[in-house]
């Protein structure tokens, strides 16, 4: 109470109060018509006292409040602030905020494909502009005070993390860094980190959720807490401990634990309890919660298809959230928003059917639809006009669409190389969505009751914050040519050694070392007890570990044999042959359609990570109809044609109907068919071997053989072996996380040096050239523009070249062969791939590859015909249908055509024909939906 305070103390209080109204963020705060978190005061009043900040806070907390003051300070300052976010959607959504707040005048946005007012003070663009700017010296950067890097946890991106740590390595010393992140559990490794590297940062970390978030079950007609408090502690809800464990018993029988009869009122008790253990259908989820108050959800399902079926399975049982008022409110937003998209094309997008599901307040949302699309959905579900949004994880990235609850179908999703279970951090960023600030006094998470769940495990993963910060930081082709070029080579390197990446491997040093020195005690412990009083153990383990090393390499010459007959059996499959596969998804009855042998590289199937695959991948016709790609895996043993069939020349892989009749003629002519079902079996190889017979005699004769010990010595012997090899293993990793990142640097400057791009700390022309061009395979890029690939294309030509330097197959073991342009764009794609594979053979000199996540990965041509076709002029109705393609993933890939072009433009060298029909190609992918944005 100011009454109890001495004249002295209440004028000093007074004194404070005045410098605090003073100050810039009084200002800020008052433009706010909610009080500030203390976290949200504490990172604006660094701030405003020269540092720099990194903001750790779950979804929904307000974590932008801290950006928006940056902006305030640097409009006040006079002096400039750029705004980045990960991904061109927020950073639209980013503009529309801050244009609204400070003035459009004030307010500026770089997204690759969009320029609006880009000299105003205050600029929103994504990571790849900034960092592109700062290689550029772009005189944009004259007057800069602050960056504010949004959703800064996206470093950990394995392939455009790389981006945040350059610009924050590169941005000038006088620039103010504010990093906003999730809630990560090494914030303070992070913020050492910038310490380090930018000056003098604080790190603010909060894990209050300002909505609190509960958590549920829904199994049947019923919803479960997930948790419940006993004693002042959380535990998992013992109800659904014990329907998991009588999910997992046997119906019926005897008492499992007395082994007495059980009586009939409990298997009736348990059989109405099971009853209700059901997973409830999508629709029935969605009235459940509406009936409880508990929309706008969204149900994050991990498949596009998955979240089109929802919205259908919705429509089909009636569901309607929306009342007539609302409907009409949608329909209007919806044909305002639209009004651009011609009249054709509104049938190919499924616009009639997308407009009934909205009316009805229900929406998919996922990276397959359209841009366009998205945004209305985002709009509408934002304005509360759509309550049930089905949505694959990439919503969880970034786009501000919270809900008052989430729902999870599964805990289990597709990672590109199997289906694995969702992580702490993957689960805390999809159910932060729950809750809206402001509107919910709470938010719930509801995870579907599904067959063989574990409550306990559930309620670990719901109550795990854990989500480390993990750097993906790698040099790449364009990054040393411009470091190279504005440093020199050596000042480059220890730029390079700054990078968070190695600051994490330097730390995790210190630890091996610690672990090296444990092992090395244990391995003297474990050399005293081997120790045989009659002669030399280690020599005679020795021996009994060449013998068992003999034998496993004679058992993998045997397995290396039978692949390569395997192999040769496979090579001599023609087209039209008749096979029995023996093994793997596709097993049974199929007819060869391309025996998949390298023949020029045009008909082997796409290349995976860093290698071929061993021998030849055949495409065949099953027999159920399908055209798979298959390979060694599906061949144990080698294969023979039982039978040949004639493939029609009018056959269409690609066509169900041609499927359908060619599988069918394959069942009628061969469906009789046996396969070999046994094979000789081979004498063992070990029982001829001298080496083994040599190496048995030599342990027999041992002294140590007849030790009464023996088998007791040989125990520690092999504990102490396994703890060398650990120790080596140790040891080695200590070497290899040593200056890592500069070594890295200098294996890609060599490869640069041999293709003459740099001549010692020299930038050499070409060299300029990479450095304009910015992308995974910016080295194949720069080599078909040195060796004239692309000259006299015409735009459409060139458009289907670039593509192949951007897209890449969302399933590359199923991909078919892709049908490519004809003419000078088919020779042309060919030459391209040609060089790839030169410079894979440099990069696999100067061992680059995929360890060091560097290198030239194969250019996909899956999209070279799409775009070809599209600039050409032919309707989105039928490049959609021939390319099987998402629109919005045409849209997509379209977009990073233009951006890939805009670049060769600038690039190609003088004289050059390529820069003005790259501009013409842009101008003839830049139509129609395509061209379509809500930018503005």
């Amino acid at each position: 109470m100011t009454d109890d305070l001495t004249p002295a103390e209440r004028y000093s209080a007074a004194r404070r109060r005045t410098a605090d109204q003073a100050t810039e963020f009084a200002a800020f705060r008052e433009s706010y018509d909610f009080t500030l978190d203390p976290f949200q005061t504490d990172a604006c009043r660094a701030l405003e006292t020269g540092r720099g900040v990194l903001v750790a806070a779950p979804t929904g907390s307000g974590k932008t409040i801290v950006g928006e003051f940056a902006v305030h300070l640097a409009l006040a300052q006079g002096r400039k602030c750029f705004y980045t976010t990960p991904i061109k959607a927020l950073s639209n959504q980013k503009f529309n905020d801050l244009a609204k707040r400070y003035g459009a005048a004030h307010v500026g946005l770089l997204t690759g494909d969009n320029s609006v007012n880009a000299e105003a003070p205050v600029v929103v663009m994504t990571t790849e502009v900034l960092r592109n700017m700062l290689y550029a010296g772009s005189r944009t950067l004259d007057g800069l005070g602050y960056v504010v890097m949004d959703e800064v946890h996206y470093l950990s991106d394995r392939f455009r993390g790389a981006v945040w740590e350059e610009v924050i390595i590169h941005l000038p010393e006088s620039v103010t860094l504010v990093s906003l992140s999730a809630t990560v559990s090494n914030a303070e490794e992070f913020g050492d980190w910038l310490d380090t590297v930018r000056g003098d940062t604080q790190v603010i970390v909060s894990e209050h959720r300002p909505v609190p978030l509960w958590q549920h079950v829904l199994a049947g007609r019923r919803m479960y807490d997930l948790f419940e408090e006993k004693g002042g502690r959380r535990e998992v809800n013992p109800e659904l401990v014990r329907l998991a464990r009588m999910e997992n018993s046997r119906p019926g029988g005897r008492d499992g634990r007395r082994g007495r009869p059980r009586r009939e009122a409990d298997r009736e008790r348990e059989r109405r309890q099971r009853a209700r253990m059901w997973t409830p259908g999508r629709p029935e989820v969605i009235d459940r919660l509406d009936a409880e108050g508990l929309l706008p959800a969204i149900t994050f399902i991990f498949s596009r298809a998955g979240c089109q079926a929802a919205v259908q399975q919705c429509l089909v049982a009636g569901l309607r959230l929306n009342d007539a008022a609302e409907r009409a409110q949608v329909r209007e937003i919806v044909e305002e928003r639209t009004a651009s998209i011609a009249e054709e094309d509104l049938h190919v997008l499924g616009y009639f059917e997308w407009l009934e599901a909205l009316q009805r307040g229900i929406a998919a949302h996922h990276a397959g639809m359209l841009p366009t699309f998205k945004e209305v959905v985002e709009e509408l579900f934002s304005r509360g006009l759509v309550k049930a949004v089905f949505a694959t994880e990439t919503l969880a990235l970034g786009i501000n669409m919270p809900a008052r609850s989430v729902v999870l179908e599964k805990l289990v999703k597709w990672n590109g190389e199997t289906h694995a279970d969702i992580t702490p951090g993957e689960f805390t960023q999809l159910t932060g969505r729950a809750g809206r600030r402001g509107i919910d006094i709470e938010g719930h998470a509801v995870v579907l009751w599904q067959r063989g769940m574990d409550p306990a495990a559930l309620g670990g993963l719901a109550g795990t914050r854990t989500y480390p910060l993990r750097s993906s930081f790698k040099p790449s082709y364009n990054m040393a040519v411009n470091l190279v070029g504005q440093f020199g080579r050596h000042r480059s390197r220890e730029l390079l050694e700054t990078s968070f990446a190695q600051f994490q491997a330097d730390r995790s040093v210190v630890d091996i070392t610690k672990q090296v020195r444990r092992n090395e005690e244990g391995l003297e412990g474990y050399r005293e007890s081997m120790t045989c009083h009659l002669g030399d153990f280690e020599e005679y383990m020795g021996l009994r570990r060449s013998l068992r090393e003999r034998e496993n390499e004679l058992a993998r010459q045997g397995a290396t044999q039978r692949r390569a007959e395997t192999s040769t059996s496979l090579e001599r499959l023609r087209p039209g042959d008749v096979i029995h596969v023996p093994a793997g998804r596709f097993a049974g009855l199929a007819l060869v359609l391309d025996p998949g042998v390298d023949s020029g590289r045009g008909a082997r199937a796409p290349r995976r990570d860093a290698g071929w695959d061993e021998g030849p991948r055949p495409l065949v016709l099953t027999a159920q109809r399908q055209v798979k790609r298959l390979n060694s895996a599906d061949f144990p043993v080698p294969v023979e044609p039982m039978e040949r069939m004639r493939i029609p020349k009018s056959f269409s892989a690609r066509s169900p109907q041609s499927r359908r009749d060619l599988a069918s003629a394959l069942r009628t002519k061969a469906g009789h068919l046996e396969p070999e079902r046994h094979r000789g079996r081979r004498r063992s190889e070990a029982a001829d071997d001298g080496e083994i017979a040599r190496l048995r005699s030599a342990i027999r004769a041992h002294p140590c053989h007849g030790c009464d010990d023996r088998e007791d010595h040989a125990r520690w012997s092999e504990r102490y072996h396994r703890l060398r090899r650990d120790t080596r293993q140790l040891e080695r990793r200590i070497q290899g996380r040593t200056n890592t990142i500069a070594r890295t640097f200098d294996r890609v400057c060599a490869v640069l040096s041999e293709l003459g791009y740099l001549d010692g700390d020299q930038v050499t022309e070409d060299g300029r050239r990479l450095g304009r061009l910015h992308g995974e395979l910016d080295l194949l890029a720069s080599e078909c523009l040195r060796e004239g690939v692309w000259e006299g294309l015409g735009p459409a030509d060139l458009a289907a070249c670039v593509s192949a330097l951007v897209f890449e197959a969302r399933s590359a073991d199923d991909a078919l062969p892709p049908d490519l342009p004809s003419g000078p764009a088919k020779s042309a794609l060919a030459q391209m791939v040609r060089i790839w594979g030169r410079l894979d053979a440099v990069e696999e000199d100067h061992r680059i590859g995929e360890s060091t996540g560097v290198g030239q990965r194969e250019p996909d041509l899956g999209f070279a015909l799409p775009v070809h076709r599209w600039v050409h002029g032919q309707g989105l109705d039928a490049v959609l249908r021939d390319a099987e393609m998402p629109a919005g993933d045409f849209v997509r890939w379209c977009k990073q055509v233009v951006d890939v072009l805009g670049q060769v433009a600038a690039a190609a060298p003088p004289g050059s024909s390529v820069a003005g029909n790259a501009r013409k190609a842009v101008d003839g992918v830049l139509r129609g939906v395509v061209a379509y944005t809500s930018v503005g």
